[in-house]
Parts: C-alpha cells; structure tokens; sequence
C-alpha cells in the first residue's frame, strides 16, 4: 500500500480504551534543557544554508514541538528548503488502487483493511479485474497503478493457498507479478506496495514497476510488545522493514517510506525513525519520497477511541522530516488525511500530495475520500503553489537517474512523461477529474 497500513493512538494520549500500549516518556529531552528559540532559529538557518542537524539537536527539537515559536522556526526552514529544491510546484499522481488481496497474516491494532477469510470482505482479485480496473485508469488519464496487499496470506491461511493452486499461482508474489506485466501491458506503469519482500521478490519484480514502497512507520520494538498495536504483527518488526530498506537500494529501486504518526510511539522514537529513513536515503539514494501519516482512529478496531496527534504537532513533525532529510527526498503527505489543513501542511514544507484517484476509493482510509482533482487542485493555488502531475516516479528520478530503473521501465517512461519529467497522456481530460 503506497500509504500503507491505516493509522493509530498517540502517545500522548490515554490508551485506556483503545488497545492499551505501553507508556512511555513523550518527550527525548533525557535531561538536557530546551533548546532556545534563537538556539533552533541559528540550527535552522544552517541546514537552510547547506548544513545538517547532529541527531542531539533533532532530538531537542522532536520534544520541543509543542512550542508555537520553535514549530514555526522549523517550518519557515522547511518552507525554504522546499522552495529552493521544487519552487511553487506541487506534484501529485493521477492514479488507480487495486487492493490485490486484502487477506494480511499481520492483525495490527488499528487496521480496517486486512480481513480473515471468513469475512464476507475478504476479496482477491482475479488477473481479469485487474485488467478491468486498468482500462477504467487508462479512460480516466491515469498513469500509476497502485498495487497494494497484504502480508503473507498463503502462511496463514491455508484456503488462501488453495485458491491460488487453483488459479494456477504458486505464491502471493506469482500473482503480484502477473498483475504487473498485464498492468504495464494494458497502458499504466505499477507502483508495488506489498508488505515485506525479499530481496529475489523484489527483483522479480523490478522489470514490471517503476517503483515500490514500504512506510517504516515507526523504529520502535516497544510496539511490538503484548498490548502495543504490531504484538500480532510480526511483519512490523523494524529490523524486518530496515533489511527491505535496504535490499531495495542495493536494487536501485526508487522507493517510497515513511512515518506513521500517532501508534503509540512516544517523540524519541519518531525522531529514531526519522532518523533511520535519513540513514537509509543516505547510504542508498534510492527513498524519492517519505510519506509523515497521521493517525485516525477507526470505528470496530481496539484503537477506535485513541486520540490522534492534534494537528500543530503533525505540522511540526512535517516540517521536522523536510528539514532532517536528504534534499532529493520529497516530502509527501496525503490530502485526504488532513481535513482543512493543506495550507498548514504546505507552508511546513510538504511538496507532494501522493497518489489521488479518479476511478477507485482509498482502500485503506476508505473513511476519508479523496479530494476531486480540480478541488485539490484549486485549494494548492490558493496556498500560493502550482499543482503538477506526475507518475509514480519524480521529474528529476525519471531525468536524472536512468540506472535506477530497469531497462524495461527505463524504455517505457518516454510514454508516460514530458520532456520535463511530469505525467503525459493523451487522453487526460479535466472532466475525468
């Protein structure tokens, strides 16, 4: 799921009713005294200059992000860095979402998208629907296909293993393949976000995605403790998601990642991984977007009466990543996960709005819709941005980086982006938005 996995409580709130996470200290101060306002104003400053944080000032400014002076400190940095790298240019991709299966070996605490097999929404789709969803992506001028599933399901479910034998797959990941080529066959390119893949997975299907995607989510082994939201969850396992990490840029694949915000997860450890996304981009070049994720609780899961971060907070742990991270990493955050909030999220740096689809509803916040195109489209002008479509790859991966595509790909982007790197089709029409 390129936003994978829904969302879940903050650890600044009571957890009483909602899956009880083990609490922790919200803040990373570990003694130190607080940074003053003209202390971060000259740490900014530096890192707007072509300098970088140490990871002792990040985490002074993680548990300082509840001070209005300091936020907008950090988010007049973020804004200048994202000026300096994009301008007024905003992008998002017009795209489909095909939830490939929503059968998940994982049961995290706060996710309405995985179902057990018994369940009358447990769904598989056959090569045959994929195509179907693909010609109504291509009709509508889209040119990314999200393919998104859960982890596993042939481990845990041995009738989900029997359907696959019969429709002639010997695995999750045969099909997943199958799904790509007739993808890419029938006019779109795929962006895969299938949960933990090994190394041979993802090569296998390199050929047929122009990029793939695992969110981080969080660094934090706490959570997978009995009462956290990943105890059942043995994919969420974050040395489990680092190793994908990496195995994705030893692959030069152009990868997404992210932090989900809001699982219980206390400042430290969103400053940790922040910081390990940061680490990976670094050694690896490969991570073209981090997506920062807020929580909403959902009704009928153990977290539903979890309270989110509220939203200066969200803000600032925005603007913290865009200030931290690499440059040639696009901060992105998702339209629909922020009602009245698009203007906040783009003065703290946000350049990208994520995949936003004509054609099918969100799967895994199914809750909250996406804006219509035009509205989206309307309200970043508003803001003082331009909007720019793209593919599920940036301008500059797809113009300046060839060798992180395989040559399949690498020959068949010409078709889908203009000289200057954004989405084109012929058949785009605004109506379709």
């Amino acid at each position: 799921m390129r936003n994978p996995i829904t969302d879940a409580p903050s650890s600044e709130s009571s957890h009483s009713n909602s899956g009880d996470v083990k609490s922790a200290p919200a803040t990373s101060d570990r003694g130190r005294s607080a940074p003053s306002l003209a202390e971060v104003e000259r740490w900014v400053a530096d890192v707007v200059g072509g300098g970088a944080l140490d990871r002792t000032q990040v985490e002074a400014l993680g548990g300082q992000l509840g001070d209005a002076a300091i936020r907008e400190a950090l988010c007049e940095g973020a804004r200048a860095i994202k000026q300096a790298e994009t301008g007024d240019r905003v992008t998002v991709s017009r795209n489909i979402f095909i939830p490939l299966t929503n059968l998940c070996r994982n049961r995290c605490s706060y996710c309405t998208f995985a179902k057990l097999p018994d369940s009358a929404e447990a769904y598989t789709y056959t090569i045959d629907e994929v195509e179907e969803v693909v010609r109504g992506g291509v009709a509508t001028g889209c040119v990314e296909a999200l393919l998104c599933l859960g982890d596993k399901p042939e481990v845990a479910y041995g009738s989900y293993q029997k359907m696959l034998t019969e429709r002639g797959f010997s695995s999750t990941t045969d099909l997943l393949v199958e799904a790509c080529r007739v993808t890419v066959e029938k006019g779109m390119l795929p962006h895969t976000n299938a949960g933990i893949l090994s190394k041979d997975e993802m090569a296998r299907l390199r050929p047929y995605n122009a990029s793939m995607g695992l969110m981080l989510e969080t660094t934090s082994r706490r959570l997978r403790e009995k009462g956290g939201p990943h105890f059942h969850a043995p994919d969420k396992e974050p040395a489990t998601r680092i190793k994908m990490h990496e195995e994705a840029g030893e692959l030069k694949i152009p990868f997404t990642s992210g932090m989900l915000l809001g699982i219980g997860e206390n400042d430290a450890e969103r400053v940790d991984t922040l910081w390990t996304i940061r680490d990976l981009a670094s050694r690896y070049g490969h991570i073209q977007e981090a997506i920062i994720q807020p929580f909403h609780p959902k009704p009928g899961t153990k977290m539903r009466a979890a309270s989110p971060l509220d939203d200066d907070r969200v803000v600032g742990w925005v603007a913290l990543a865009r200030v931290i991270l690499p440059r040639e990493v696009h901060v992105q955050a998702p339209p629909n996960l922020g009602h009245g909030m698009l203007p906040r999220l783009l003065a703290a740096g946000v350049d990208d709005w994520g995949g936003v689809s004509p054609v099918t509803v969100d799967f895994i916040n199914p809750e909250a819709p996406w804006p219509a195109l035009h509205q989206l489209r309307e309200d970043t002008e508003a803001a003082g941005f331009k909007l720019f479509e793209r593919g599920p790859v940036y301008p500059d991966w797809i113009l300046e980086r060839p060798d992180f595509f395989d040559p399949q790909v690498r020959d068949l982007l010409p078709r889908y982006a203009n000289d200057e790197g954004y989405a084109q089709r012929n058949n785009q029409s605004e109506e379709a938005a």
